[in-house]
């Protein structure tokens, strides 16, 4: 169906872009990950284009949920700093790193030229395509002609030989990208021999030609990825070099000195509150560290991406520098990302588990049993493009997906239902906490027909009542009454049933109405910022008081919630 153009550059233009661009690149990812040839051959830059467009896109719908309820519309400004930000917070990768700093050039741009409107011109567009190219160059230590850089140049020098609205503007850089983009193999020697152009700049003219769509109302016709292009490759060949992703770094050995490459053995990526200057004096000791350095953002936050051999030493660059957060290390392989040569493809297993987990404790666990995890922090839970990359990553026939949390519905559904389309089976049992993803994991049986394990998984999650305890934000009211920042609340199966002040007698209380109803085993998931005696005094109570109930006591971690409570 034929997209009703827009006339003017407003934050309902920002919306549909995004939109747009979301579902151009999320068909044309896999065909982008596969020409992935430069700096590192490892088979992810659509994946991540996707994923850091992903989350600007949910911080746009963010800003417009916020408005639904009154008069008033967001501006313009509004909806380009959230989608700046969500790109930011959000940026995977070399090429996410860029393509967040092209849309926080843009946004610098077009929140000041819309003034006191609701929006802006061609005119307008033109400055803010040059601001992007210029920001994004800024950013990267040592820029490199024949990439993603060169293909957003080309955008904005089109851009300003052309006069007239936003769709003339918007087609004249998408052409001029097009036409970059094309010339990549002749400038840059990694792509002339593969035979394919800039994955990077593959994904940026994906990105333009959606801005196209949104003023003209027209789809754009197809770039060709290769002189001739190659057939995808299946998810466990597209990044063969990368068999360890690190969440979280800490208490991990990570600064052994990796065997000579020939290039840096780690990537690492993580947000960073921190000043200018101090950030002036981290982008030059990561240069020093590795290659492929690049800096982005700015306003007190920054998205640090580096390949490094000592990956605790970036880190400890950034602990220097200031607060570093949400960190990410992702090993290459050796002998095959920065030389070239190819290990034999891993036979996929028949059946796999992915799950998303709420603490490193239960990564541990669930891991141990043999699922693939995704750690979903307090306040950032994983987007469905993480939830594929993880199925694809388990790298089996048939996948059981957990999302453990009610509100992770919707993007388990997506991303099973993209994981199908990629000839994987995938079936999503909806369990709605952790302590019920373990009683599914406990039944699982792999040698088991699919459709019978995952009927066993379904019925013992479905048999787990789940209670978390948690401590009061704001005041606020709730099914149990008014609590007050501070108060402790007991929930029972997502409803709050419990308002006390005492963790340990609040969570005794929960655990009391939980088994009035019966049960024979209880699970607690103890959170690192729980009273260190509130599992003893829970244990002993089910010992004294309910005969034939057994229970079971796991570490979760950082979980966000003090305390997970799971009868079966």
């Amino acid at each position: 169906m034929a997209q009703v153009p827009q006339t003017f550059f407003d934050a309902l233009a920002v919306r549909t872009w995004c939109g747009l661009a979301l579902g151009a690149l999320g068909r044309a990812r896999e065909e982008i990950d596969a020409i992935n040839v430069y700096p590192v051959a490892d088979g992810d830059t659509g994946t991540n284009l996707y994923l850091t467009l992903e989350s600007a896109a949910t911080a746009v719908e963010a800003v417009f949920a916020g408005y639904e309820t009154g008069a008033e519309k967001p501006s313009l400004a509004d909806a380009v700093h959230a989608m700046a930000h969500g790109a930011l917070i959000g940026a995977r990768g070399n090429s996410g790193t860029i393509l967040a700093q092209l849309v926080r050039g843009m946004s610098q741009v077009l929140a000041g030229t819309g003034g006191e409107t609701p929006h802006t011109d061609g005119a307008g567009l033109r400055l803010a395509l040059r601001r992007a190219a210029d920001s994004a160059r800024q950013a990267v230590a040592h820029p490199v002609e024949g990439t993603v850089l060169t293909v957003a140049s080309a955008a904005a020098e089109a851009a300003e030989e052309t006069e007239g609205d936003c769709g003339t503007v918007a087609r004249a850089a998408y052409e001029g990208a097009r036409t970059a983009l094309a010339a990549t193999p002749g400038q840059l020697p990694a792509l002339g021999r593969a035979g394919v152009v800039d994955a990077g700049g593959r994904g940026l003219v994906t990105v333009l030609g959606a801005l196209v769509e949104v003023f003209t109302g027209e789809a754009v016709r197809e770039t060709p990825a290769a002189r001739e292009a190659p057939a995808p490759r299946e998810a466990s060949q597209a990044a063969p070099g990368v068999h360890a992703r690190v969440e979280d770094m800490w208490g991990a050995d990570l600064c052994a000195d990796p065997a000579d490459t020939g290039g840096p053995a780690y990537e690492v990526i993580y947000l960073l509150e921190a000043g200018d200057a101090a950030v002036a004096r981290l982008r030059e000791r990561l240069d020093a560290l590795g290659d492929s350095l690049v800096v982005v953002g700015g306003d007190g936050l920054w998205n640090v991406h580096v390949h490094v051999d000592d990956a605790g030493a970036a880190v400890e660059a950034g602990v220097e520098a200031g607060r570093p957060y949400r960190i990410r290390i992702t090993h290459f392989g050796l002998g095959d990302v920065h030389t070239g040569g190819e290990r034999p493809p891993r036979e996929r297993a028949q059946r796999a588990v992915v799950a998303v987990v709420p603490g490193e404790g239960l990564a541990g666990l669930y891991t141990e049993a043999g699922a693939t995890t995704v750690l979903a922090r307090p306040g950032e839970p994983p987007a469905s493009g993480e939830l594929v990359q993880a199925v694809r990553r388990a790298h089996a026939r048939e996948v059981v997906l957990l999302p453990n949390d009610a509100e992770l519905r919707h993007p388990a559904a997506a991303a099973a239902e993209q994981a199908r389309t990629q000839g994987i089976r995938v079936a999503l049992i909806p369990t709605r906490s952790a302590v019920q993803g373990i009683a599914a994991l406990a039944v699982h049986e792999p040698q088991r027909r699919f459709d019978e394990d995952v009927v066993q998984m379904t019925a013992a999650a479905g048999a787990t009542r789940y209670a978390e305890v948690v401590v009061a934000e704001r005041q606020s009211w709730t099914t149990a009454g008014i609590c007050q920042a501070g108060d402790v609340l007991g929930l029972i199966d997502g409803d709050v049933a419990v308002i006390g002040s005492d963790v340990t007698a609040t969570a005794a209380t929960v655990l009391d109405r939980m088994l009035q109803a019966g049960g024979e085993l209880v699970t607690l998931v103890v959170g690192d910022d729980a009273p260190q005696a509130v599992a003893e005094h829970l244990e002993a109570r089910v010992r004294e008081s309910y005969l034939a109930v057994d229970t079971v006591v796991y570490r979760g971690g950082r979980q966000g919630t003090l305390l997970l409570i799971g009868v079966e």
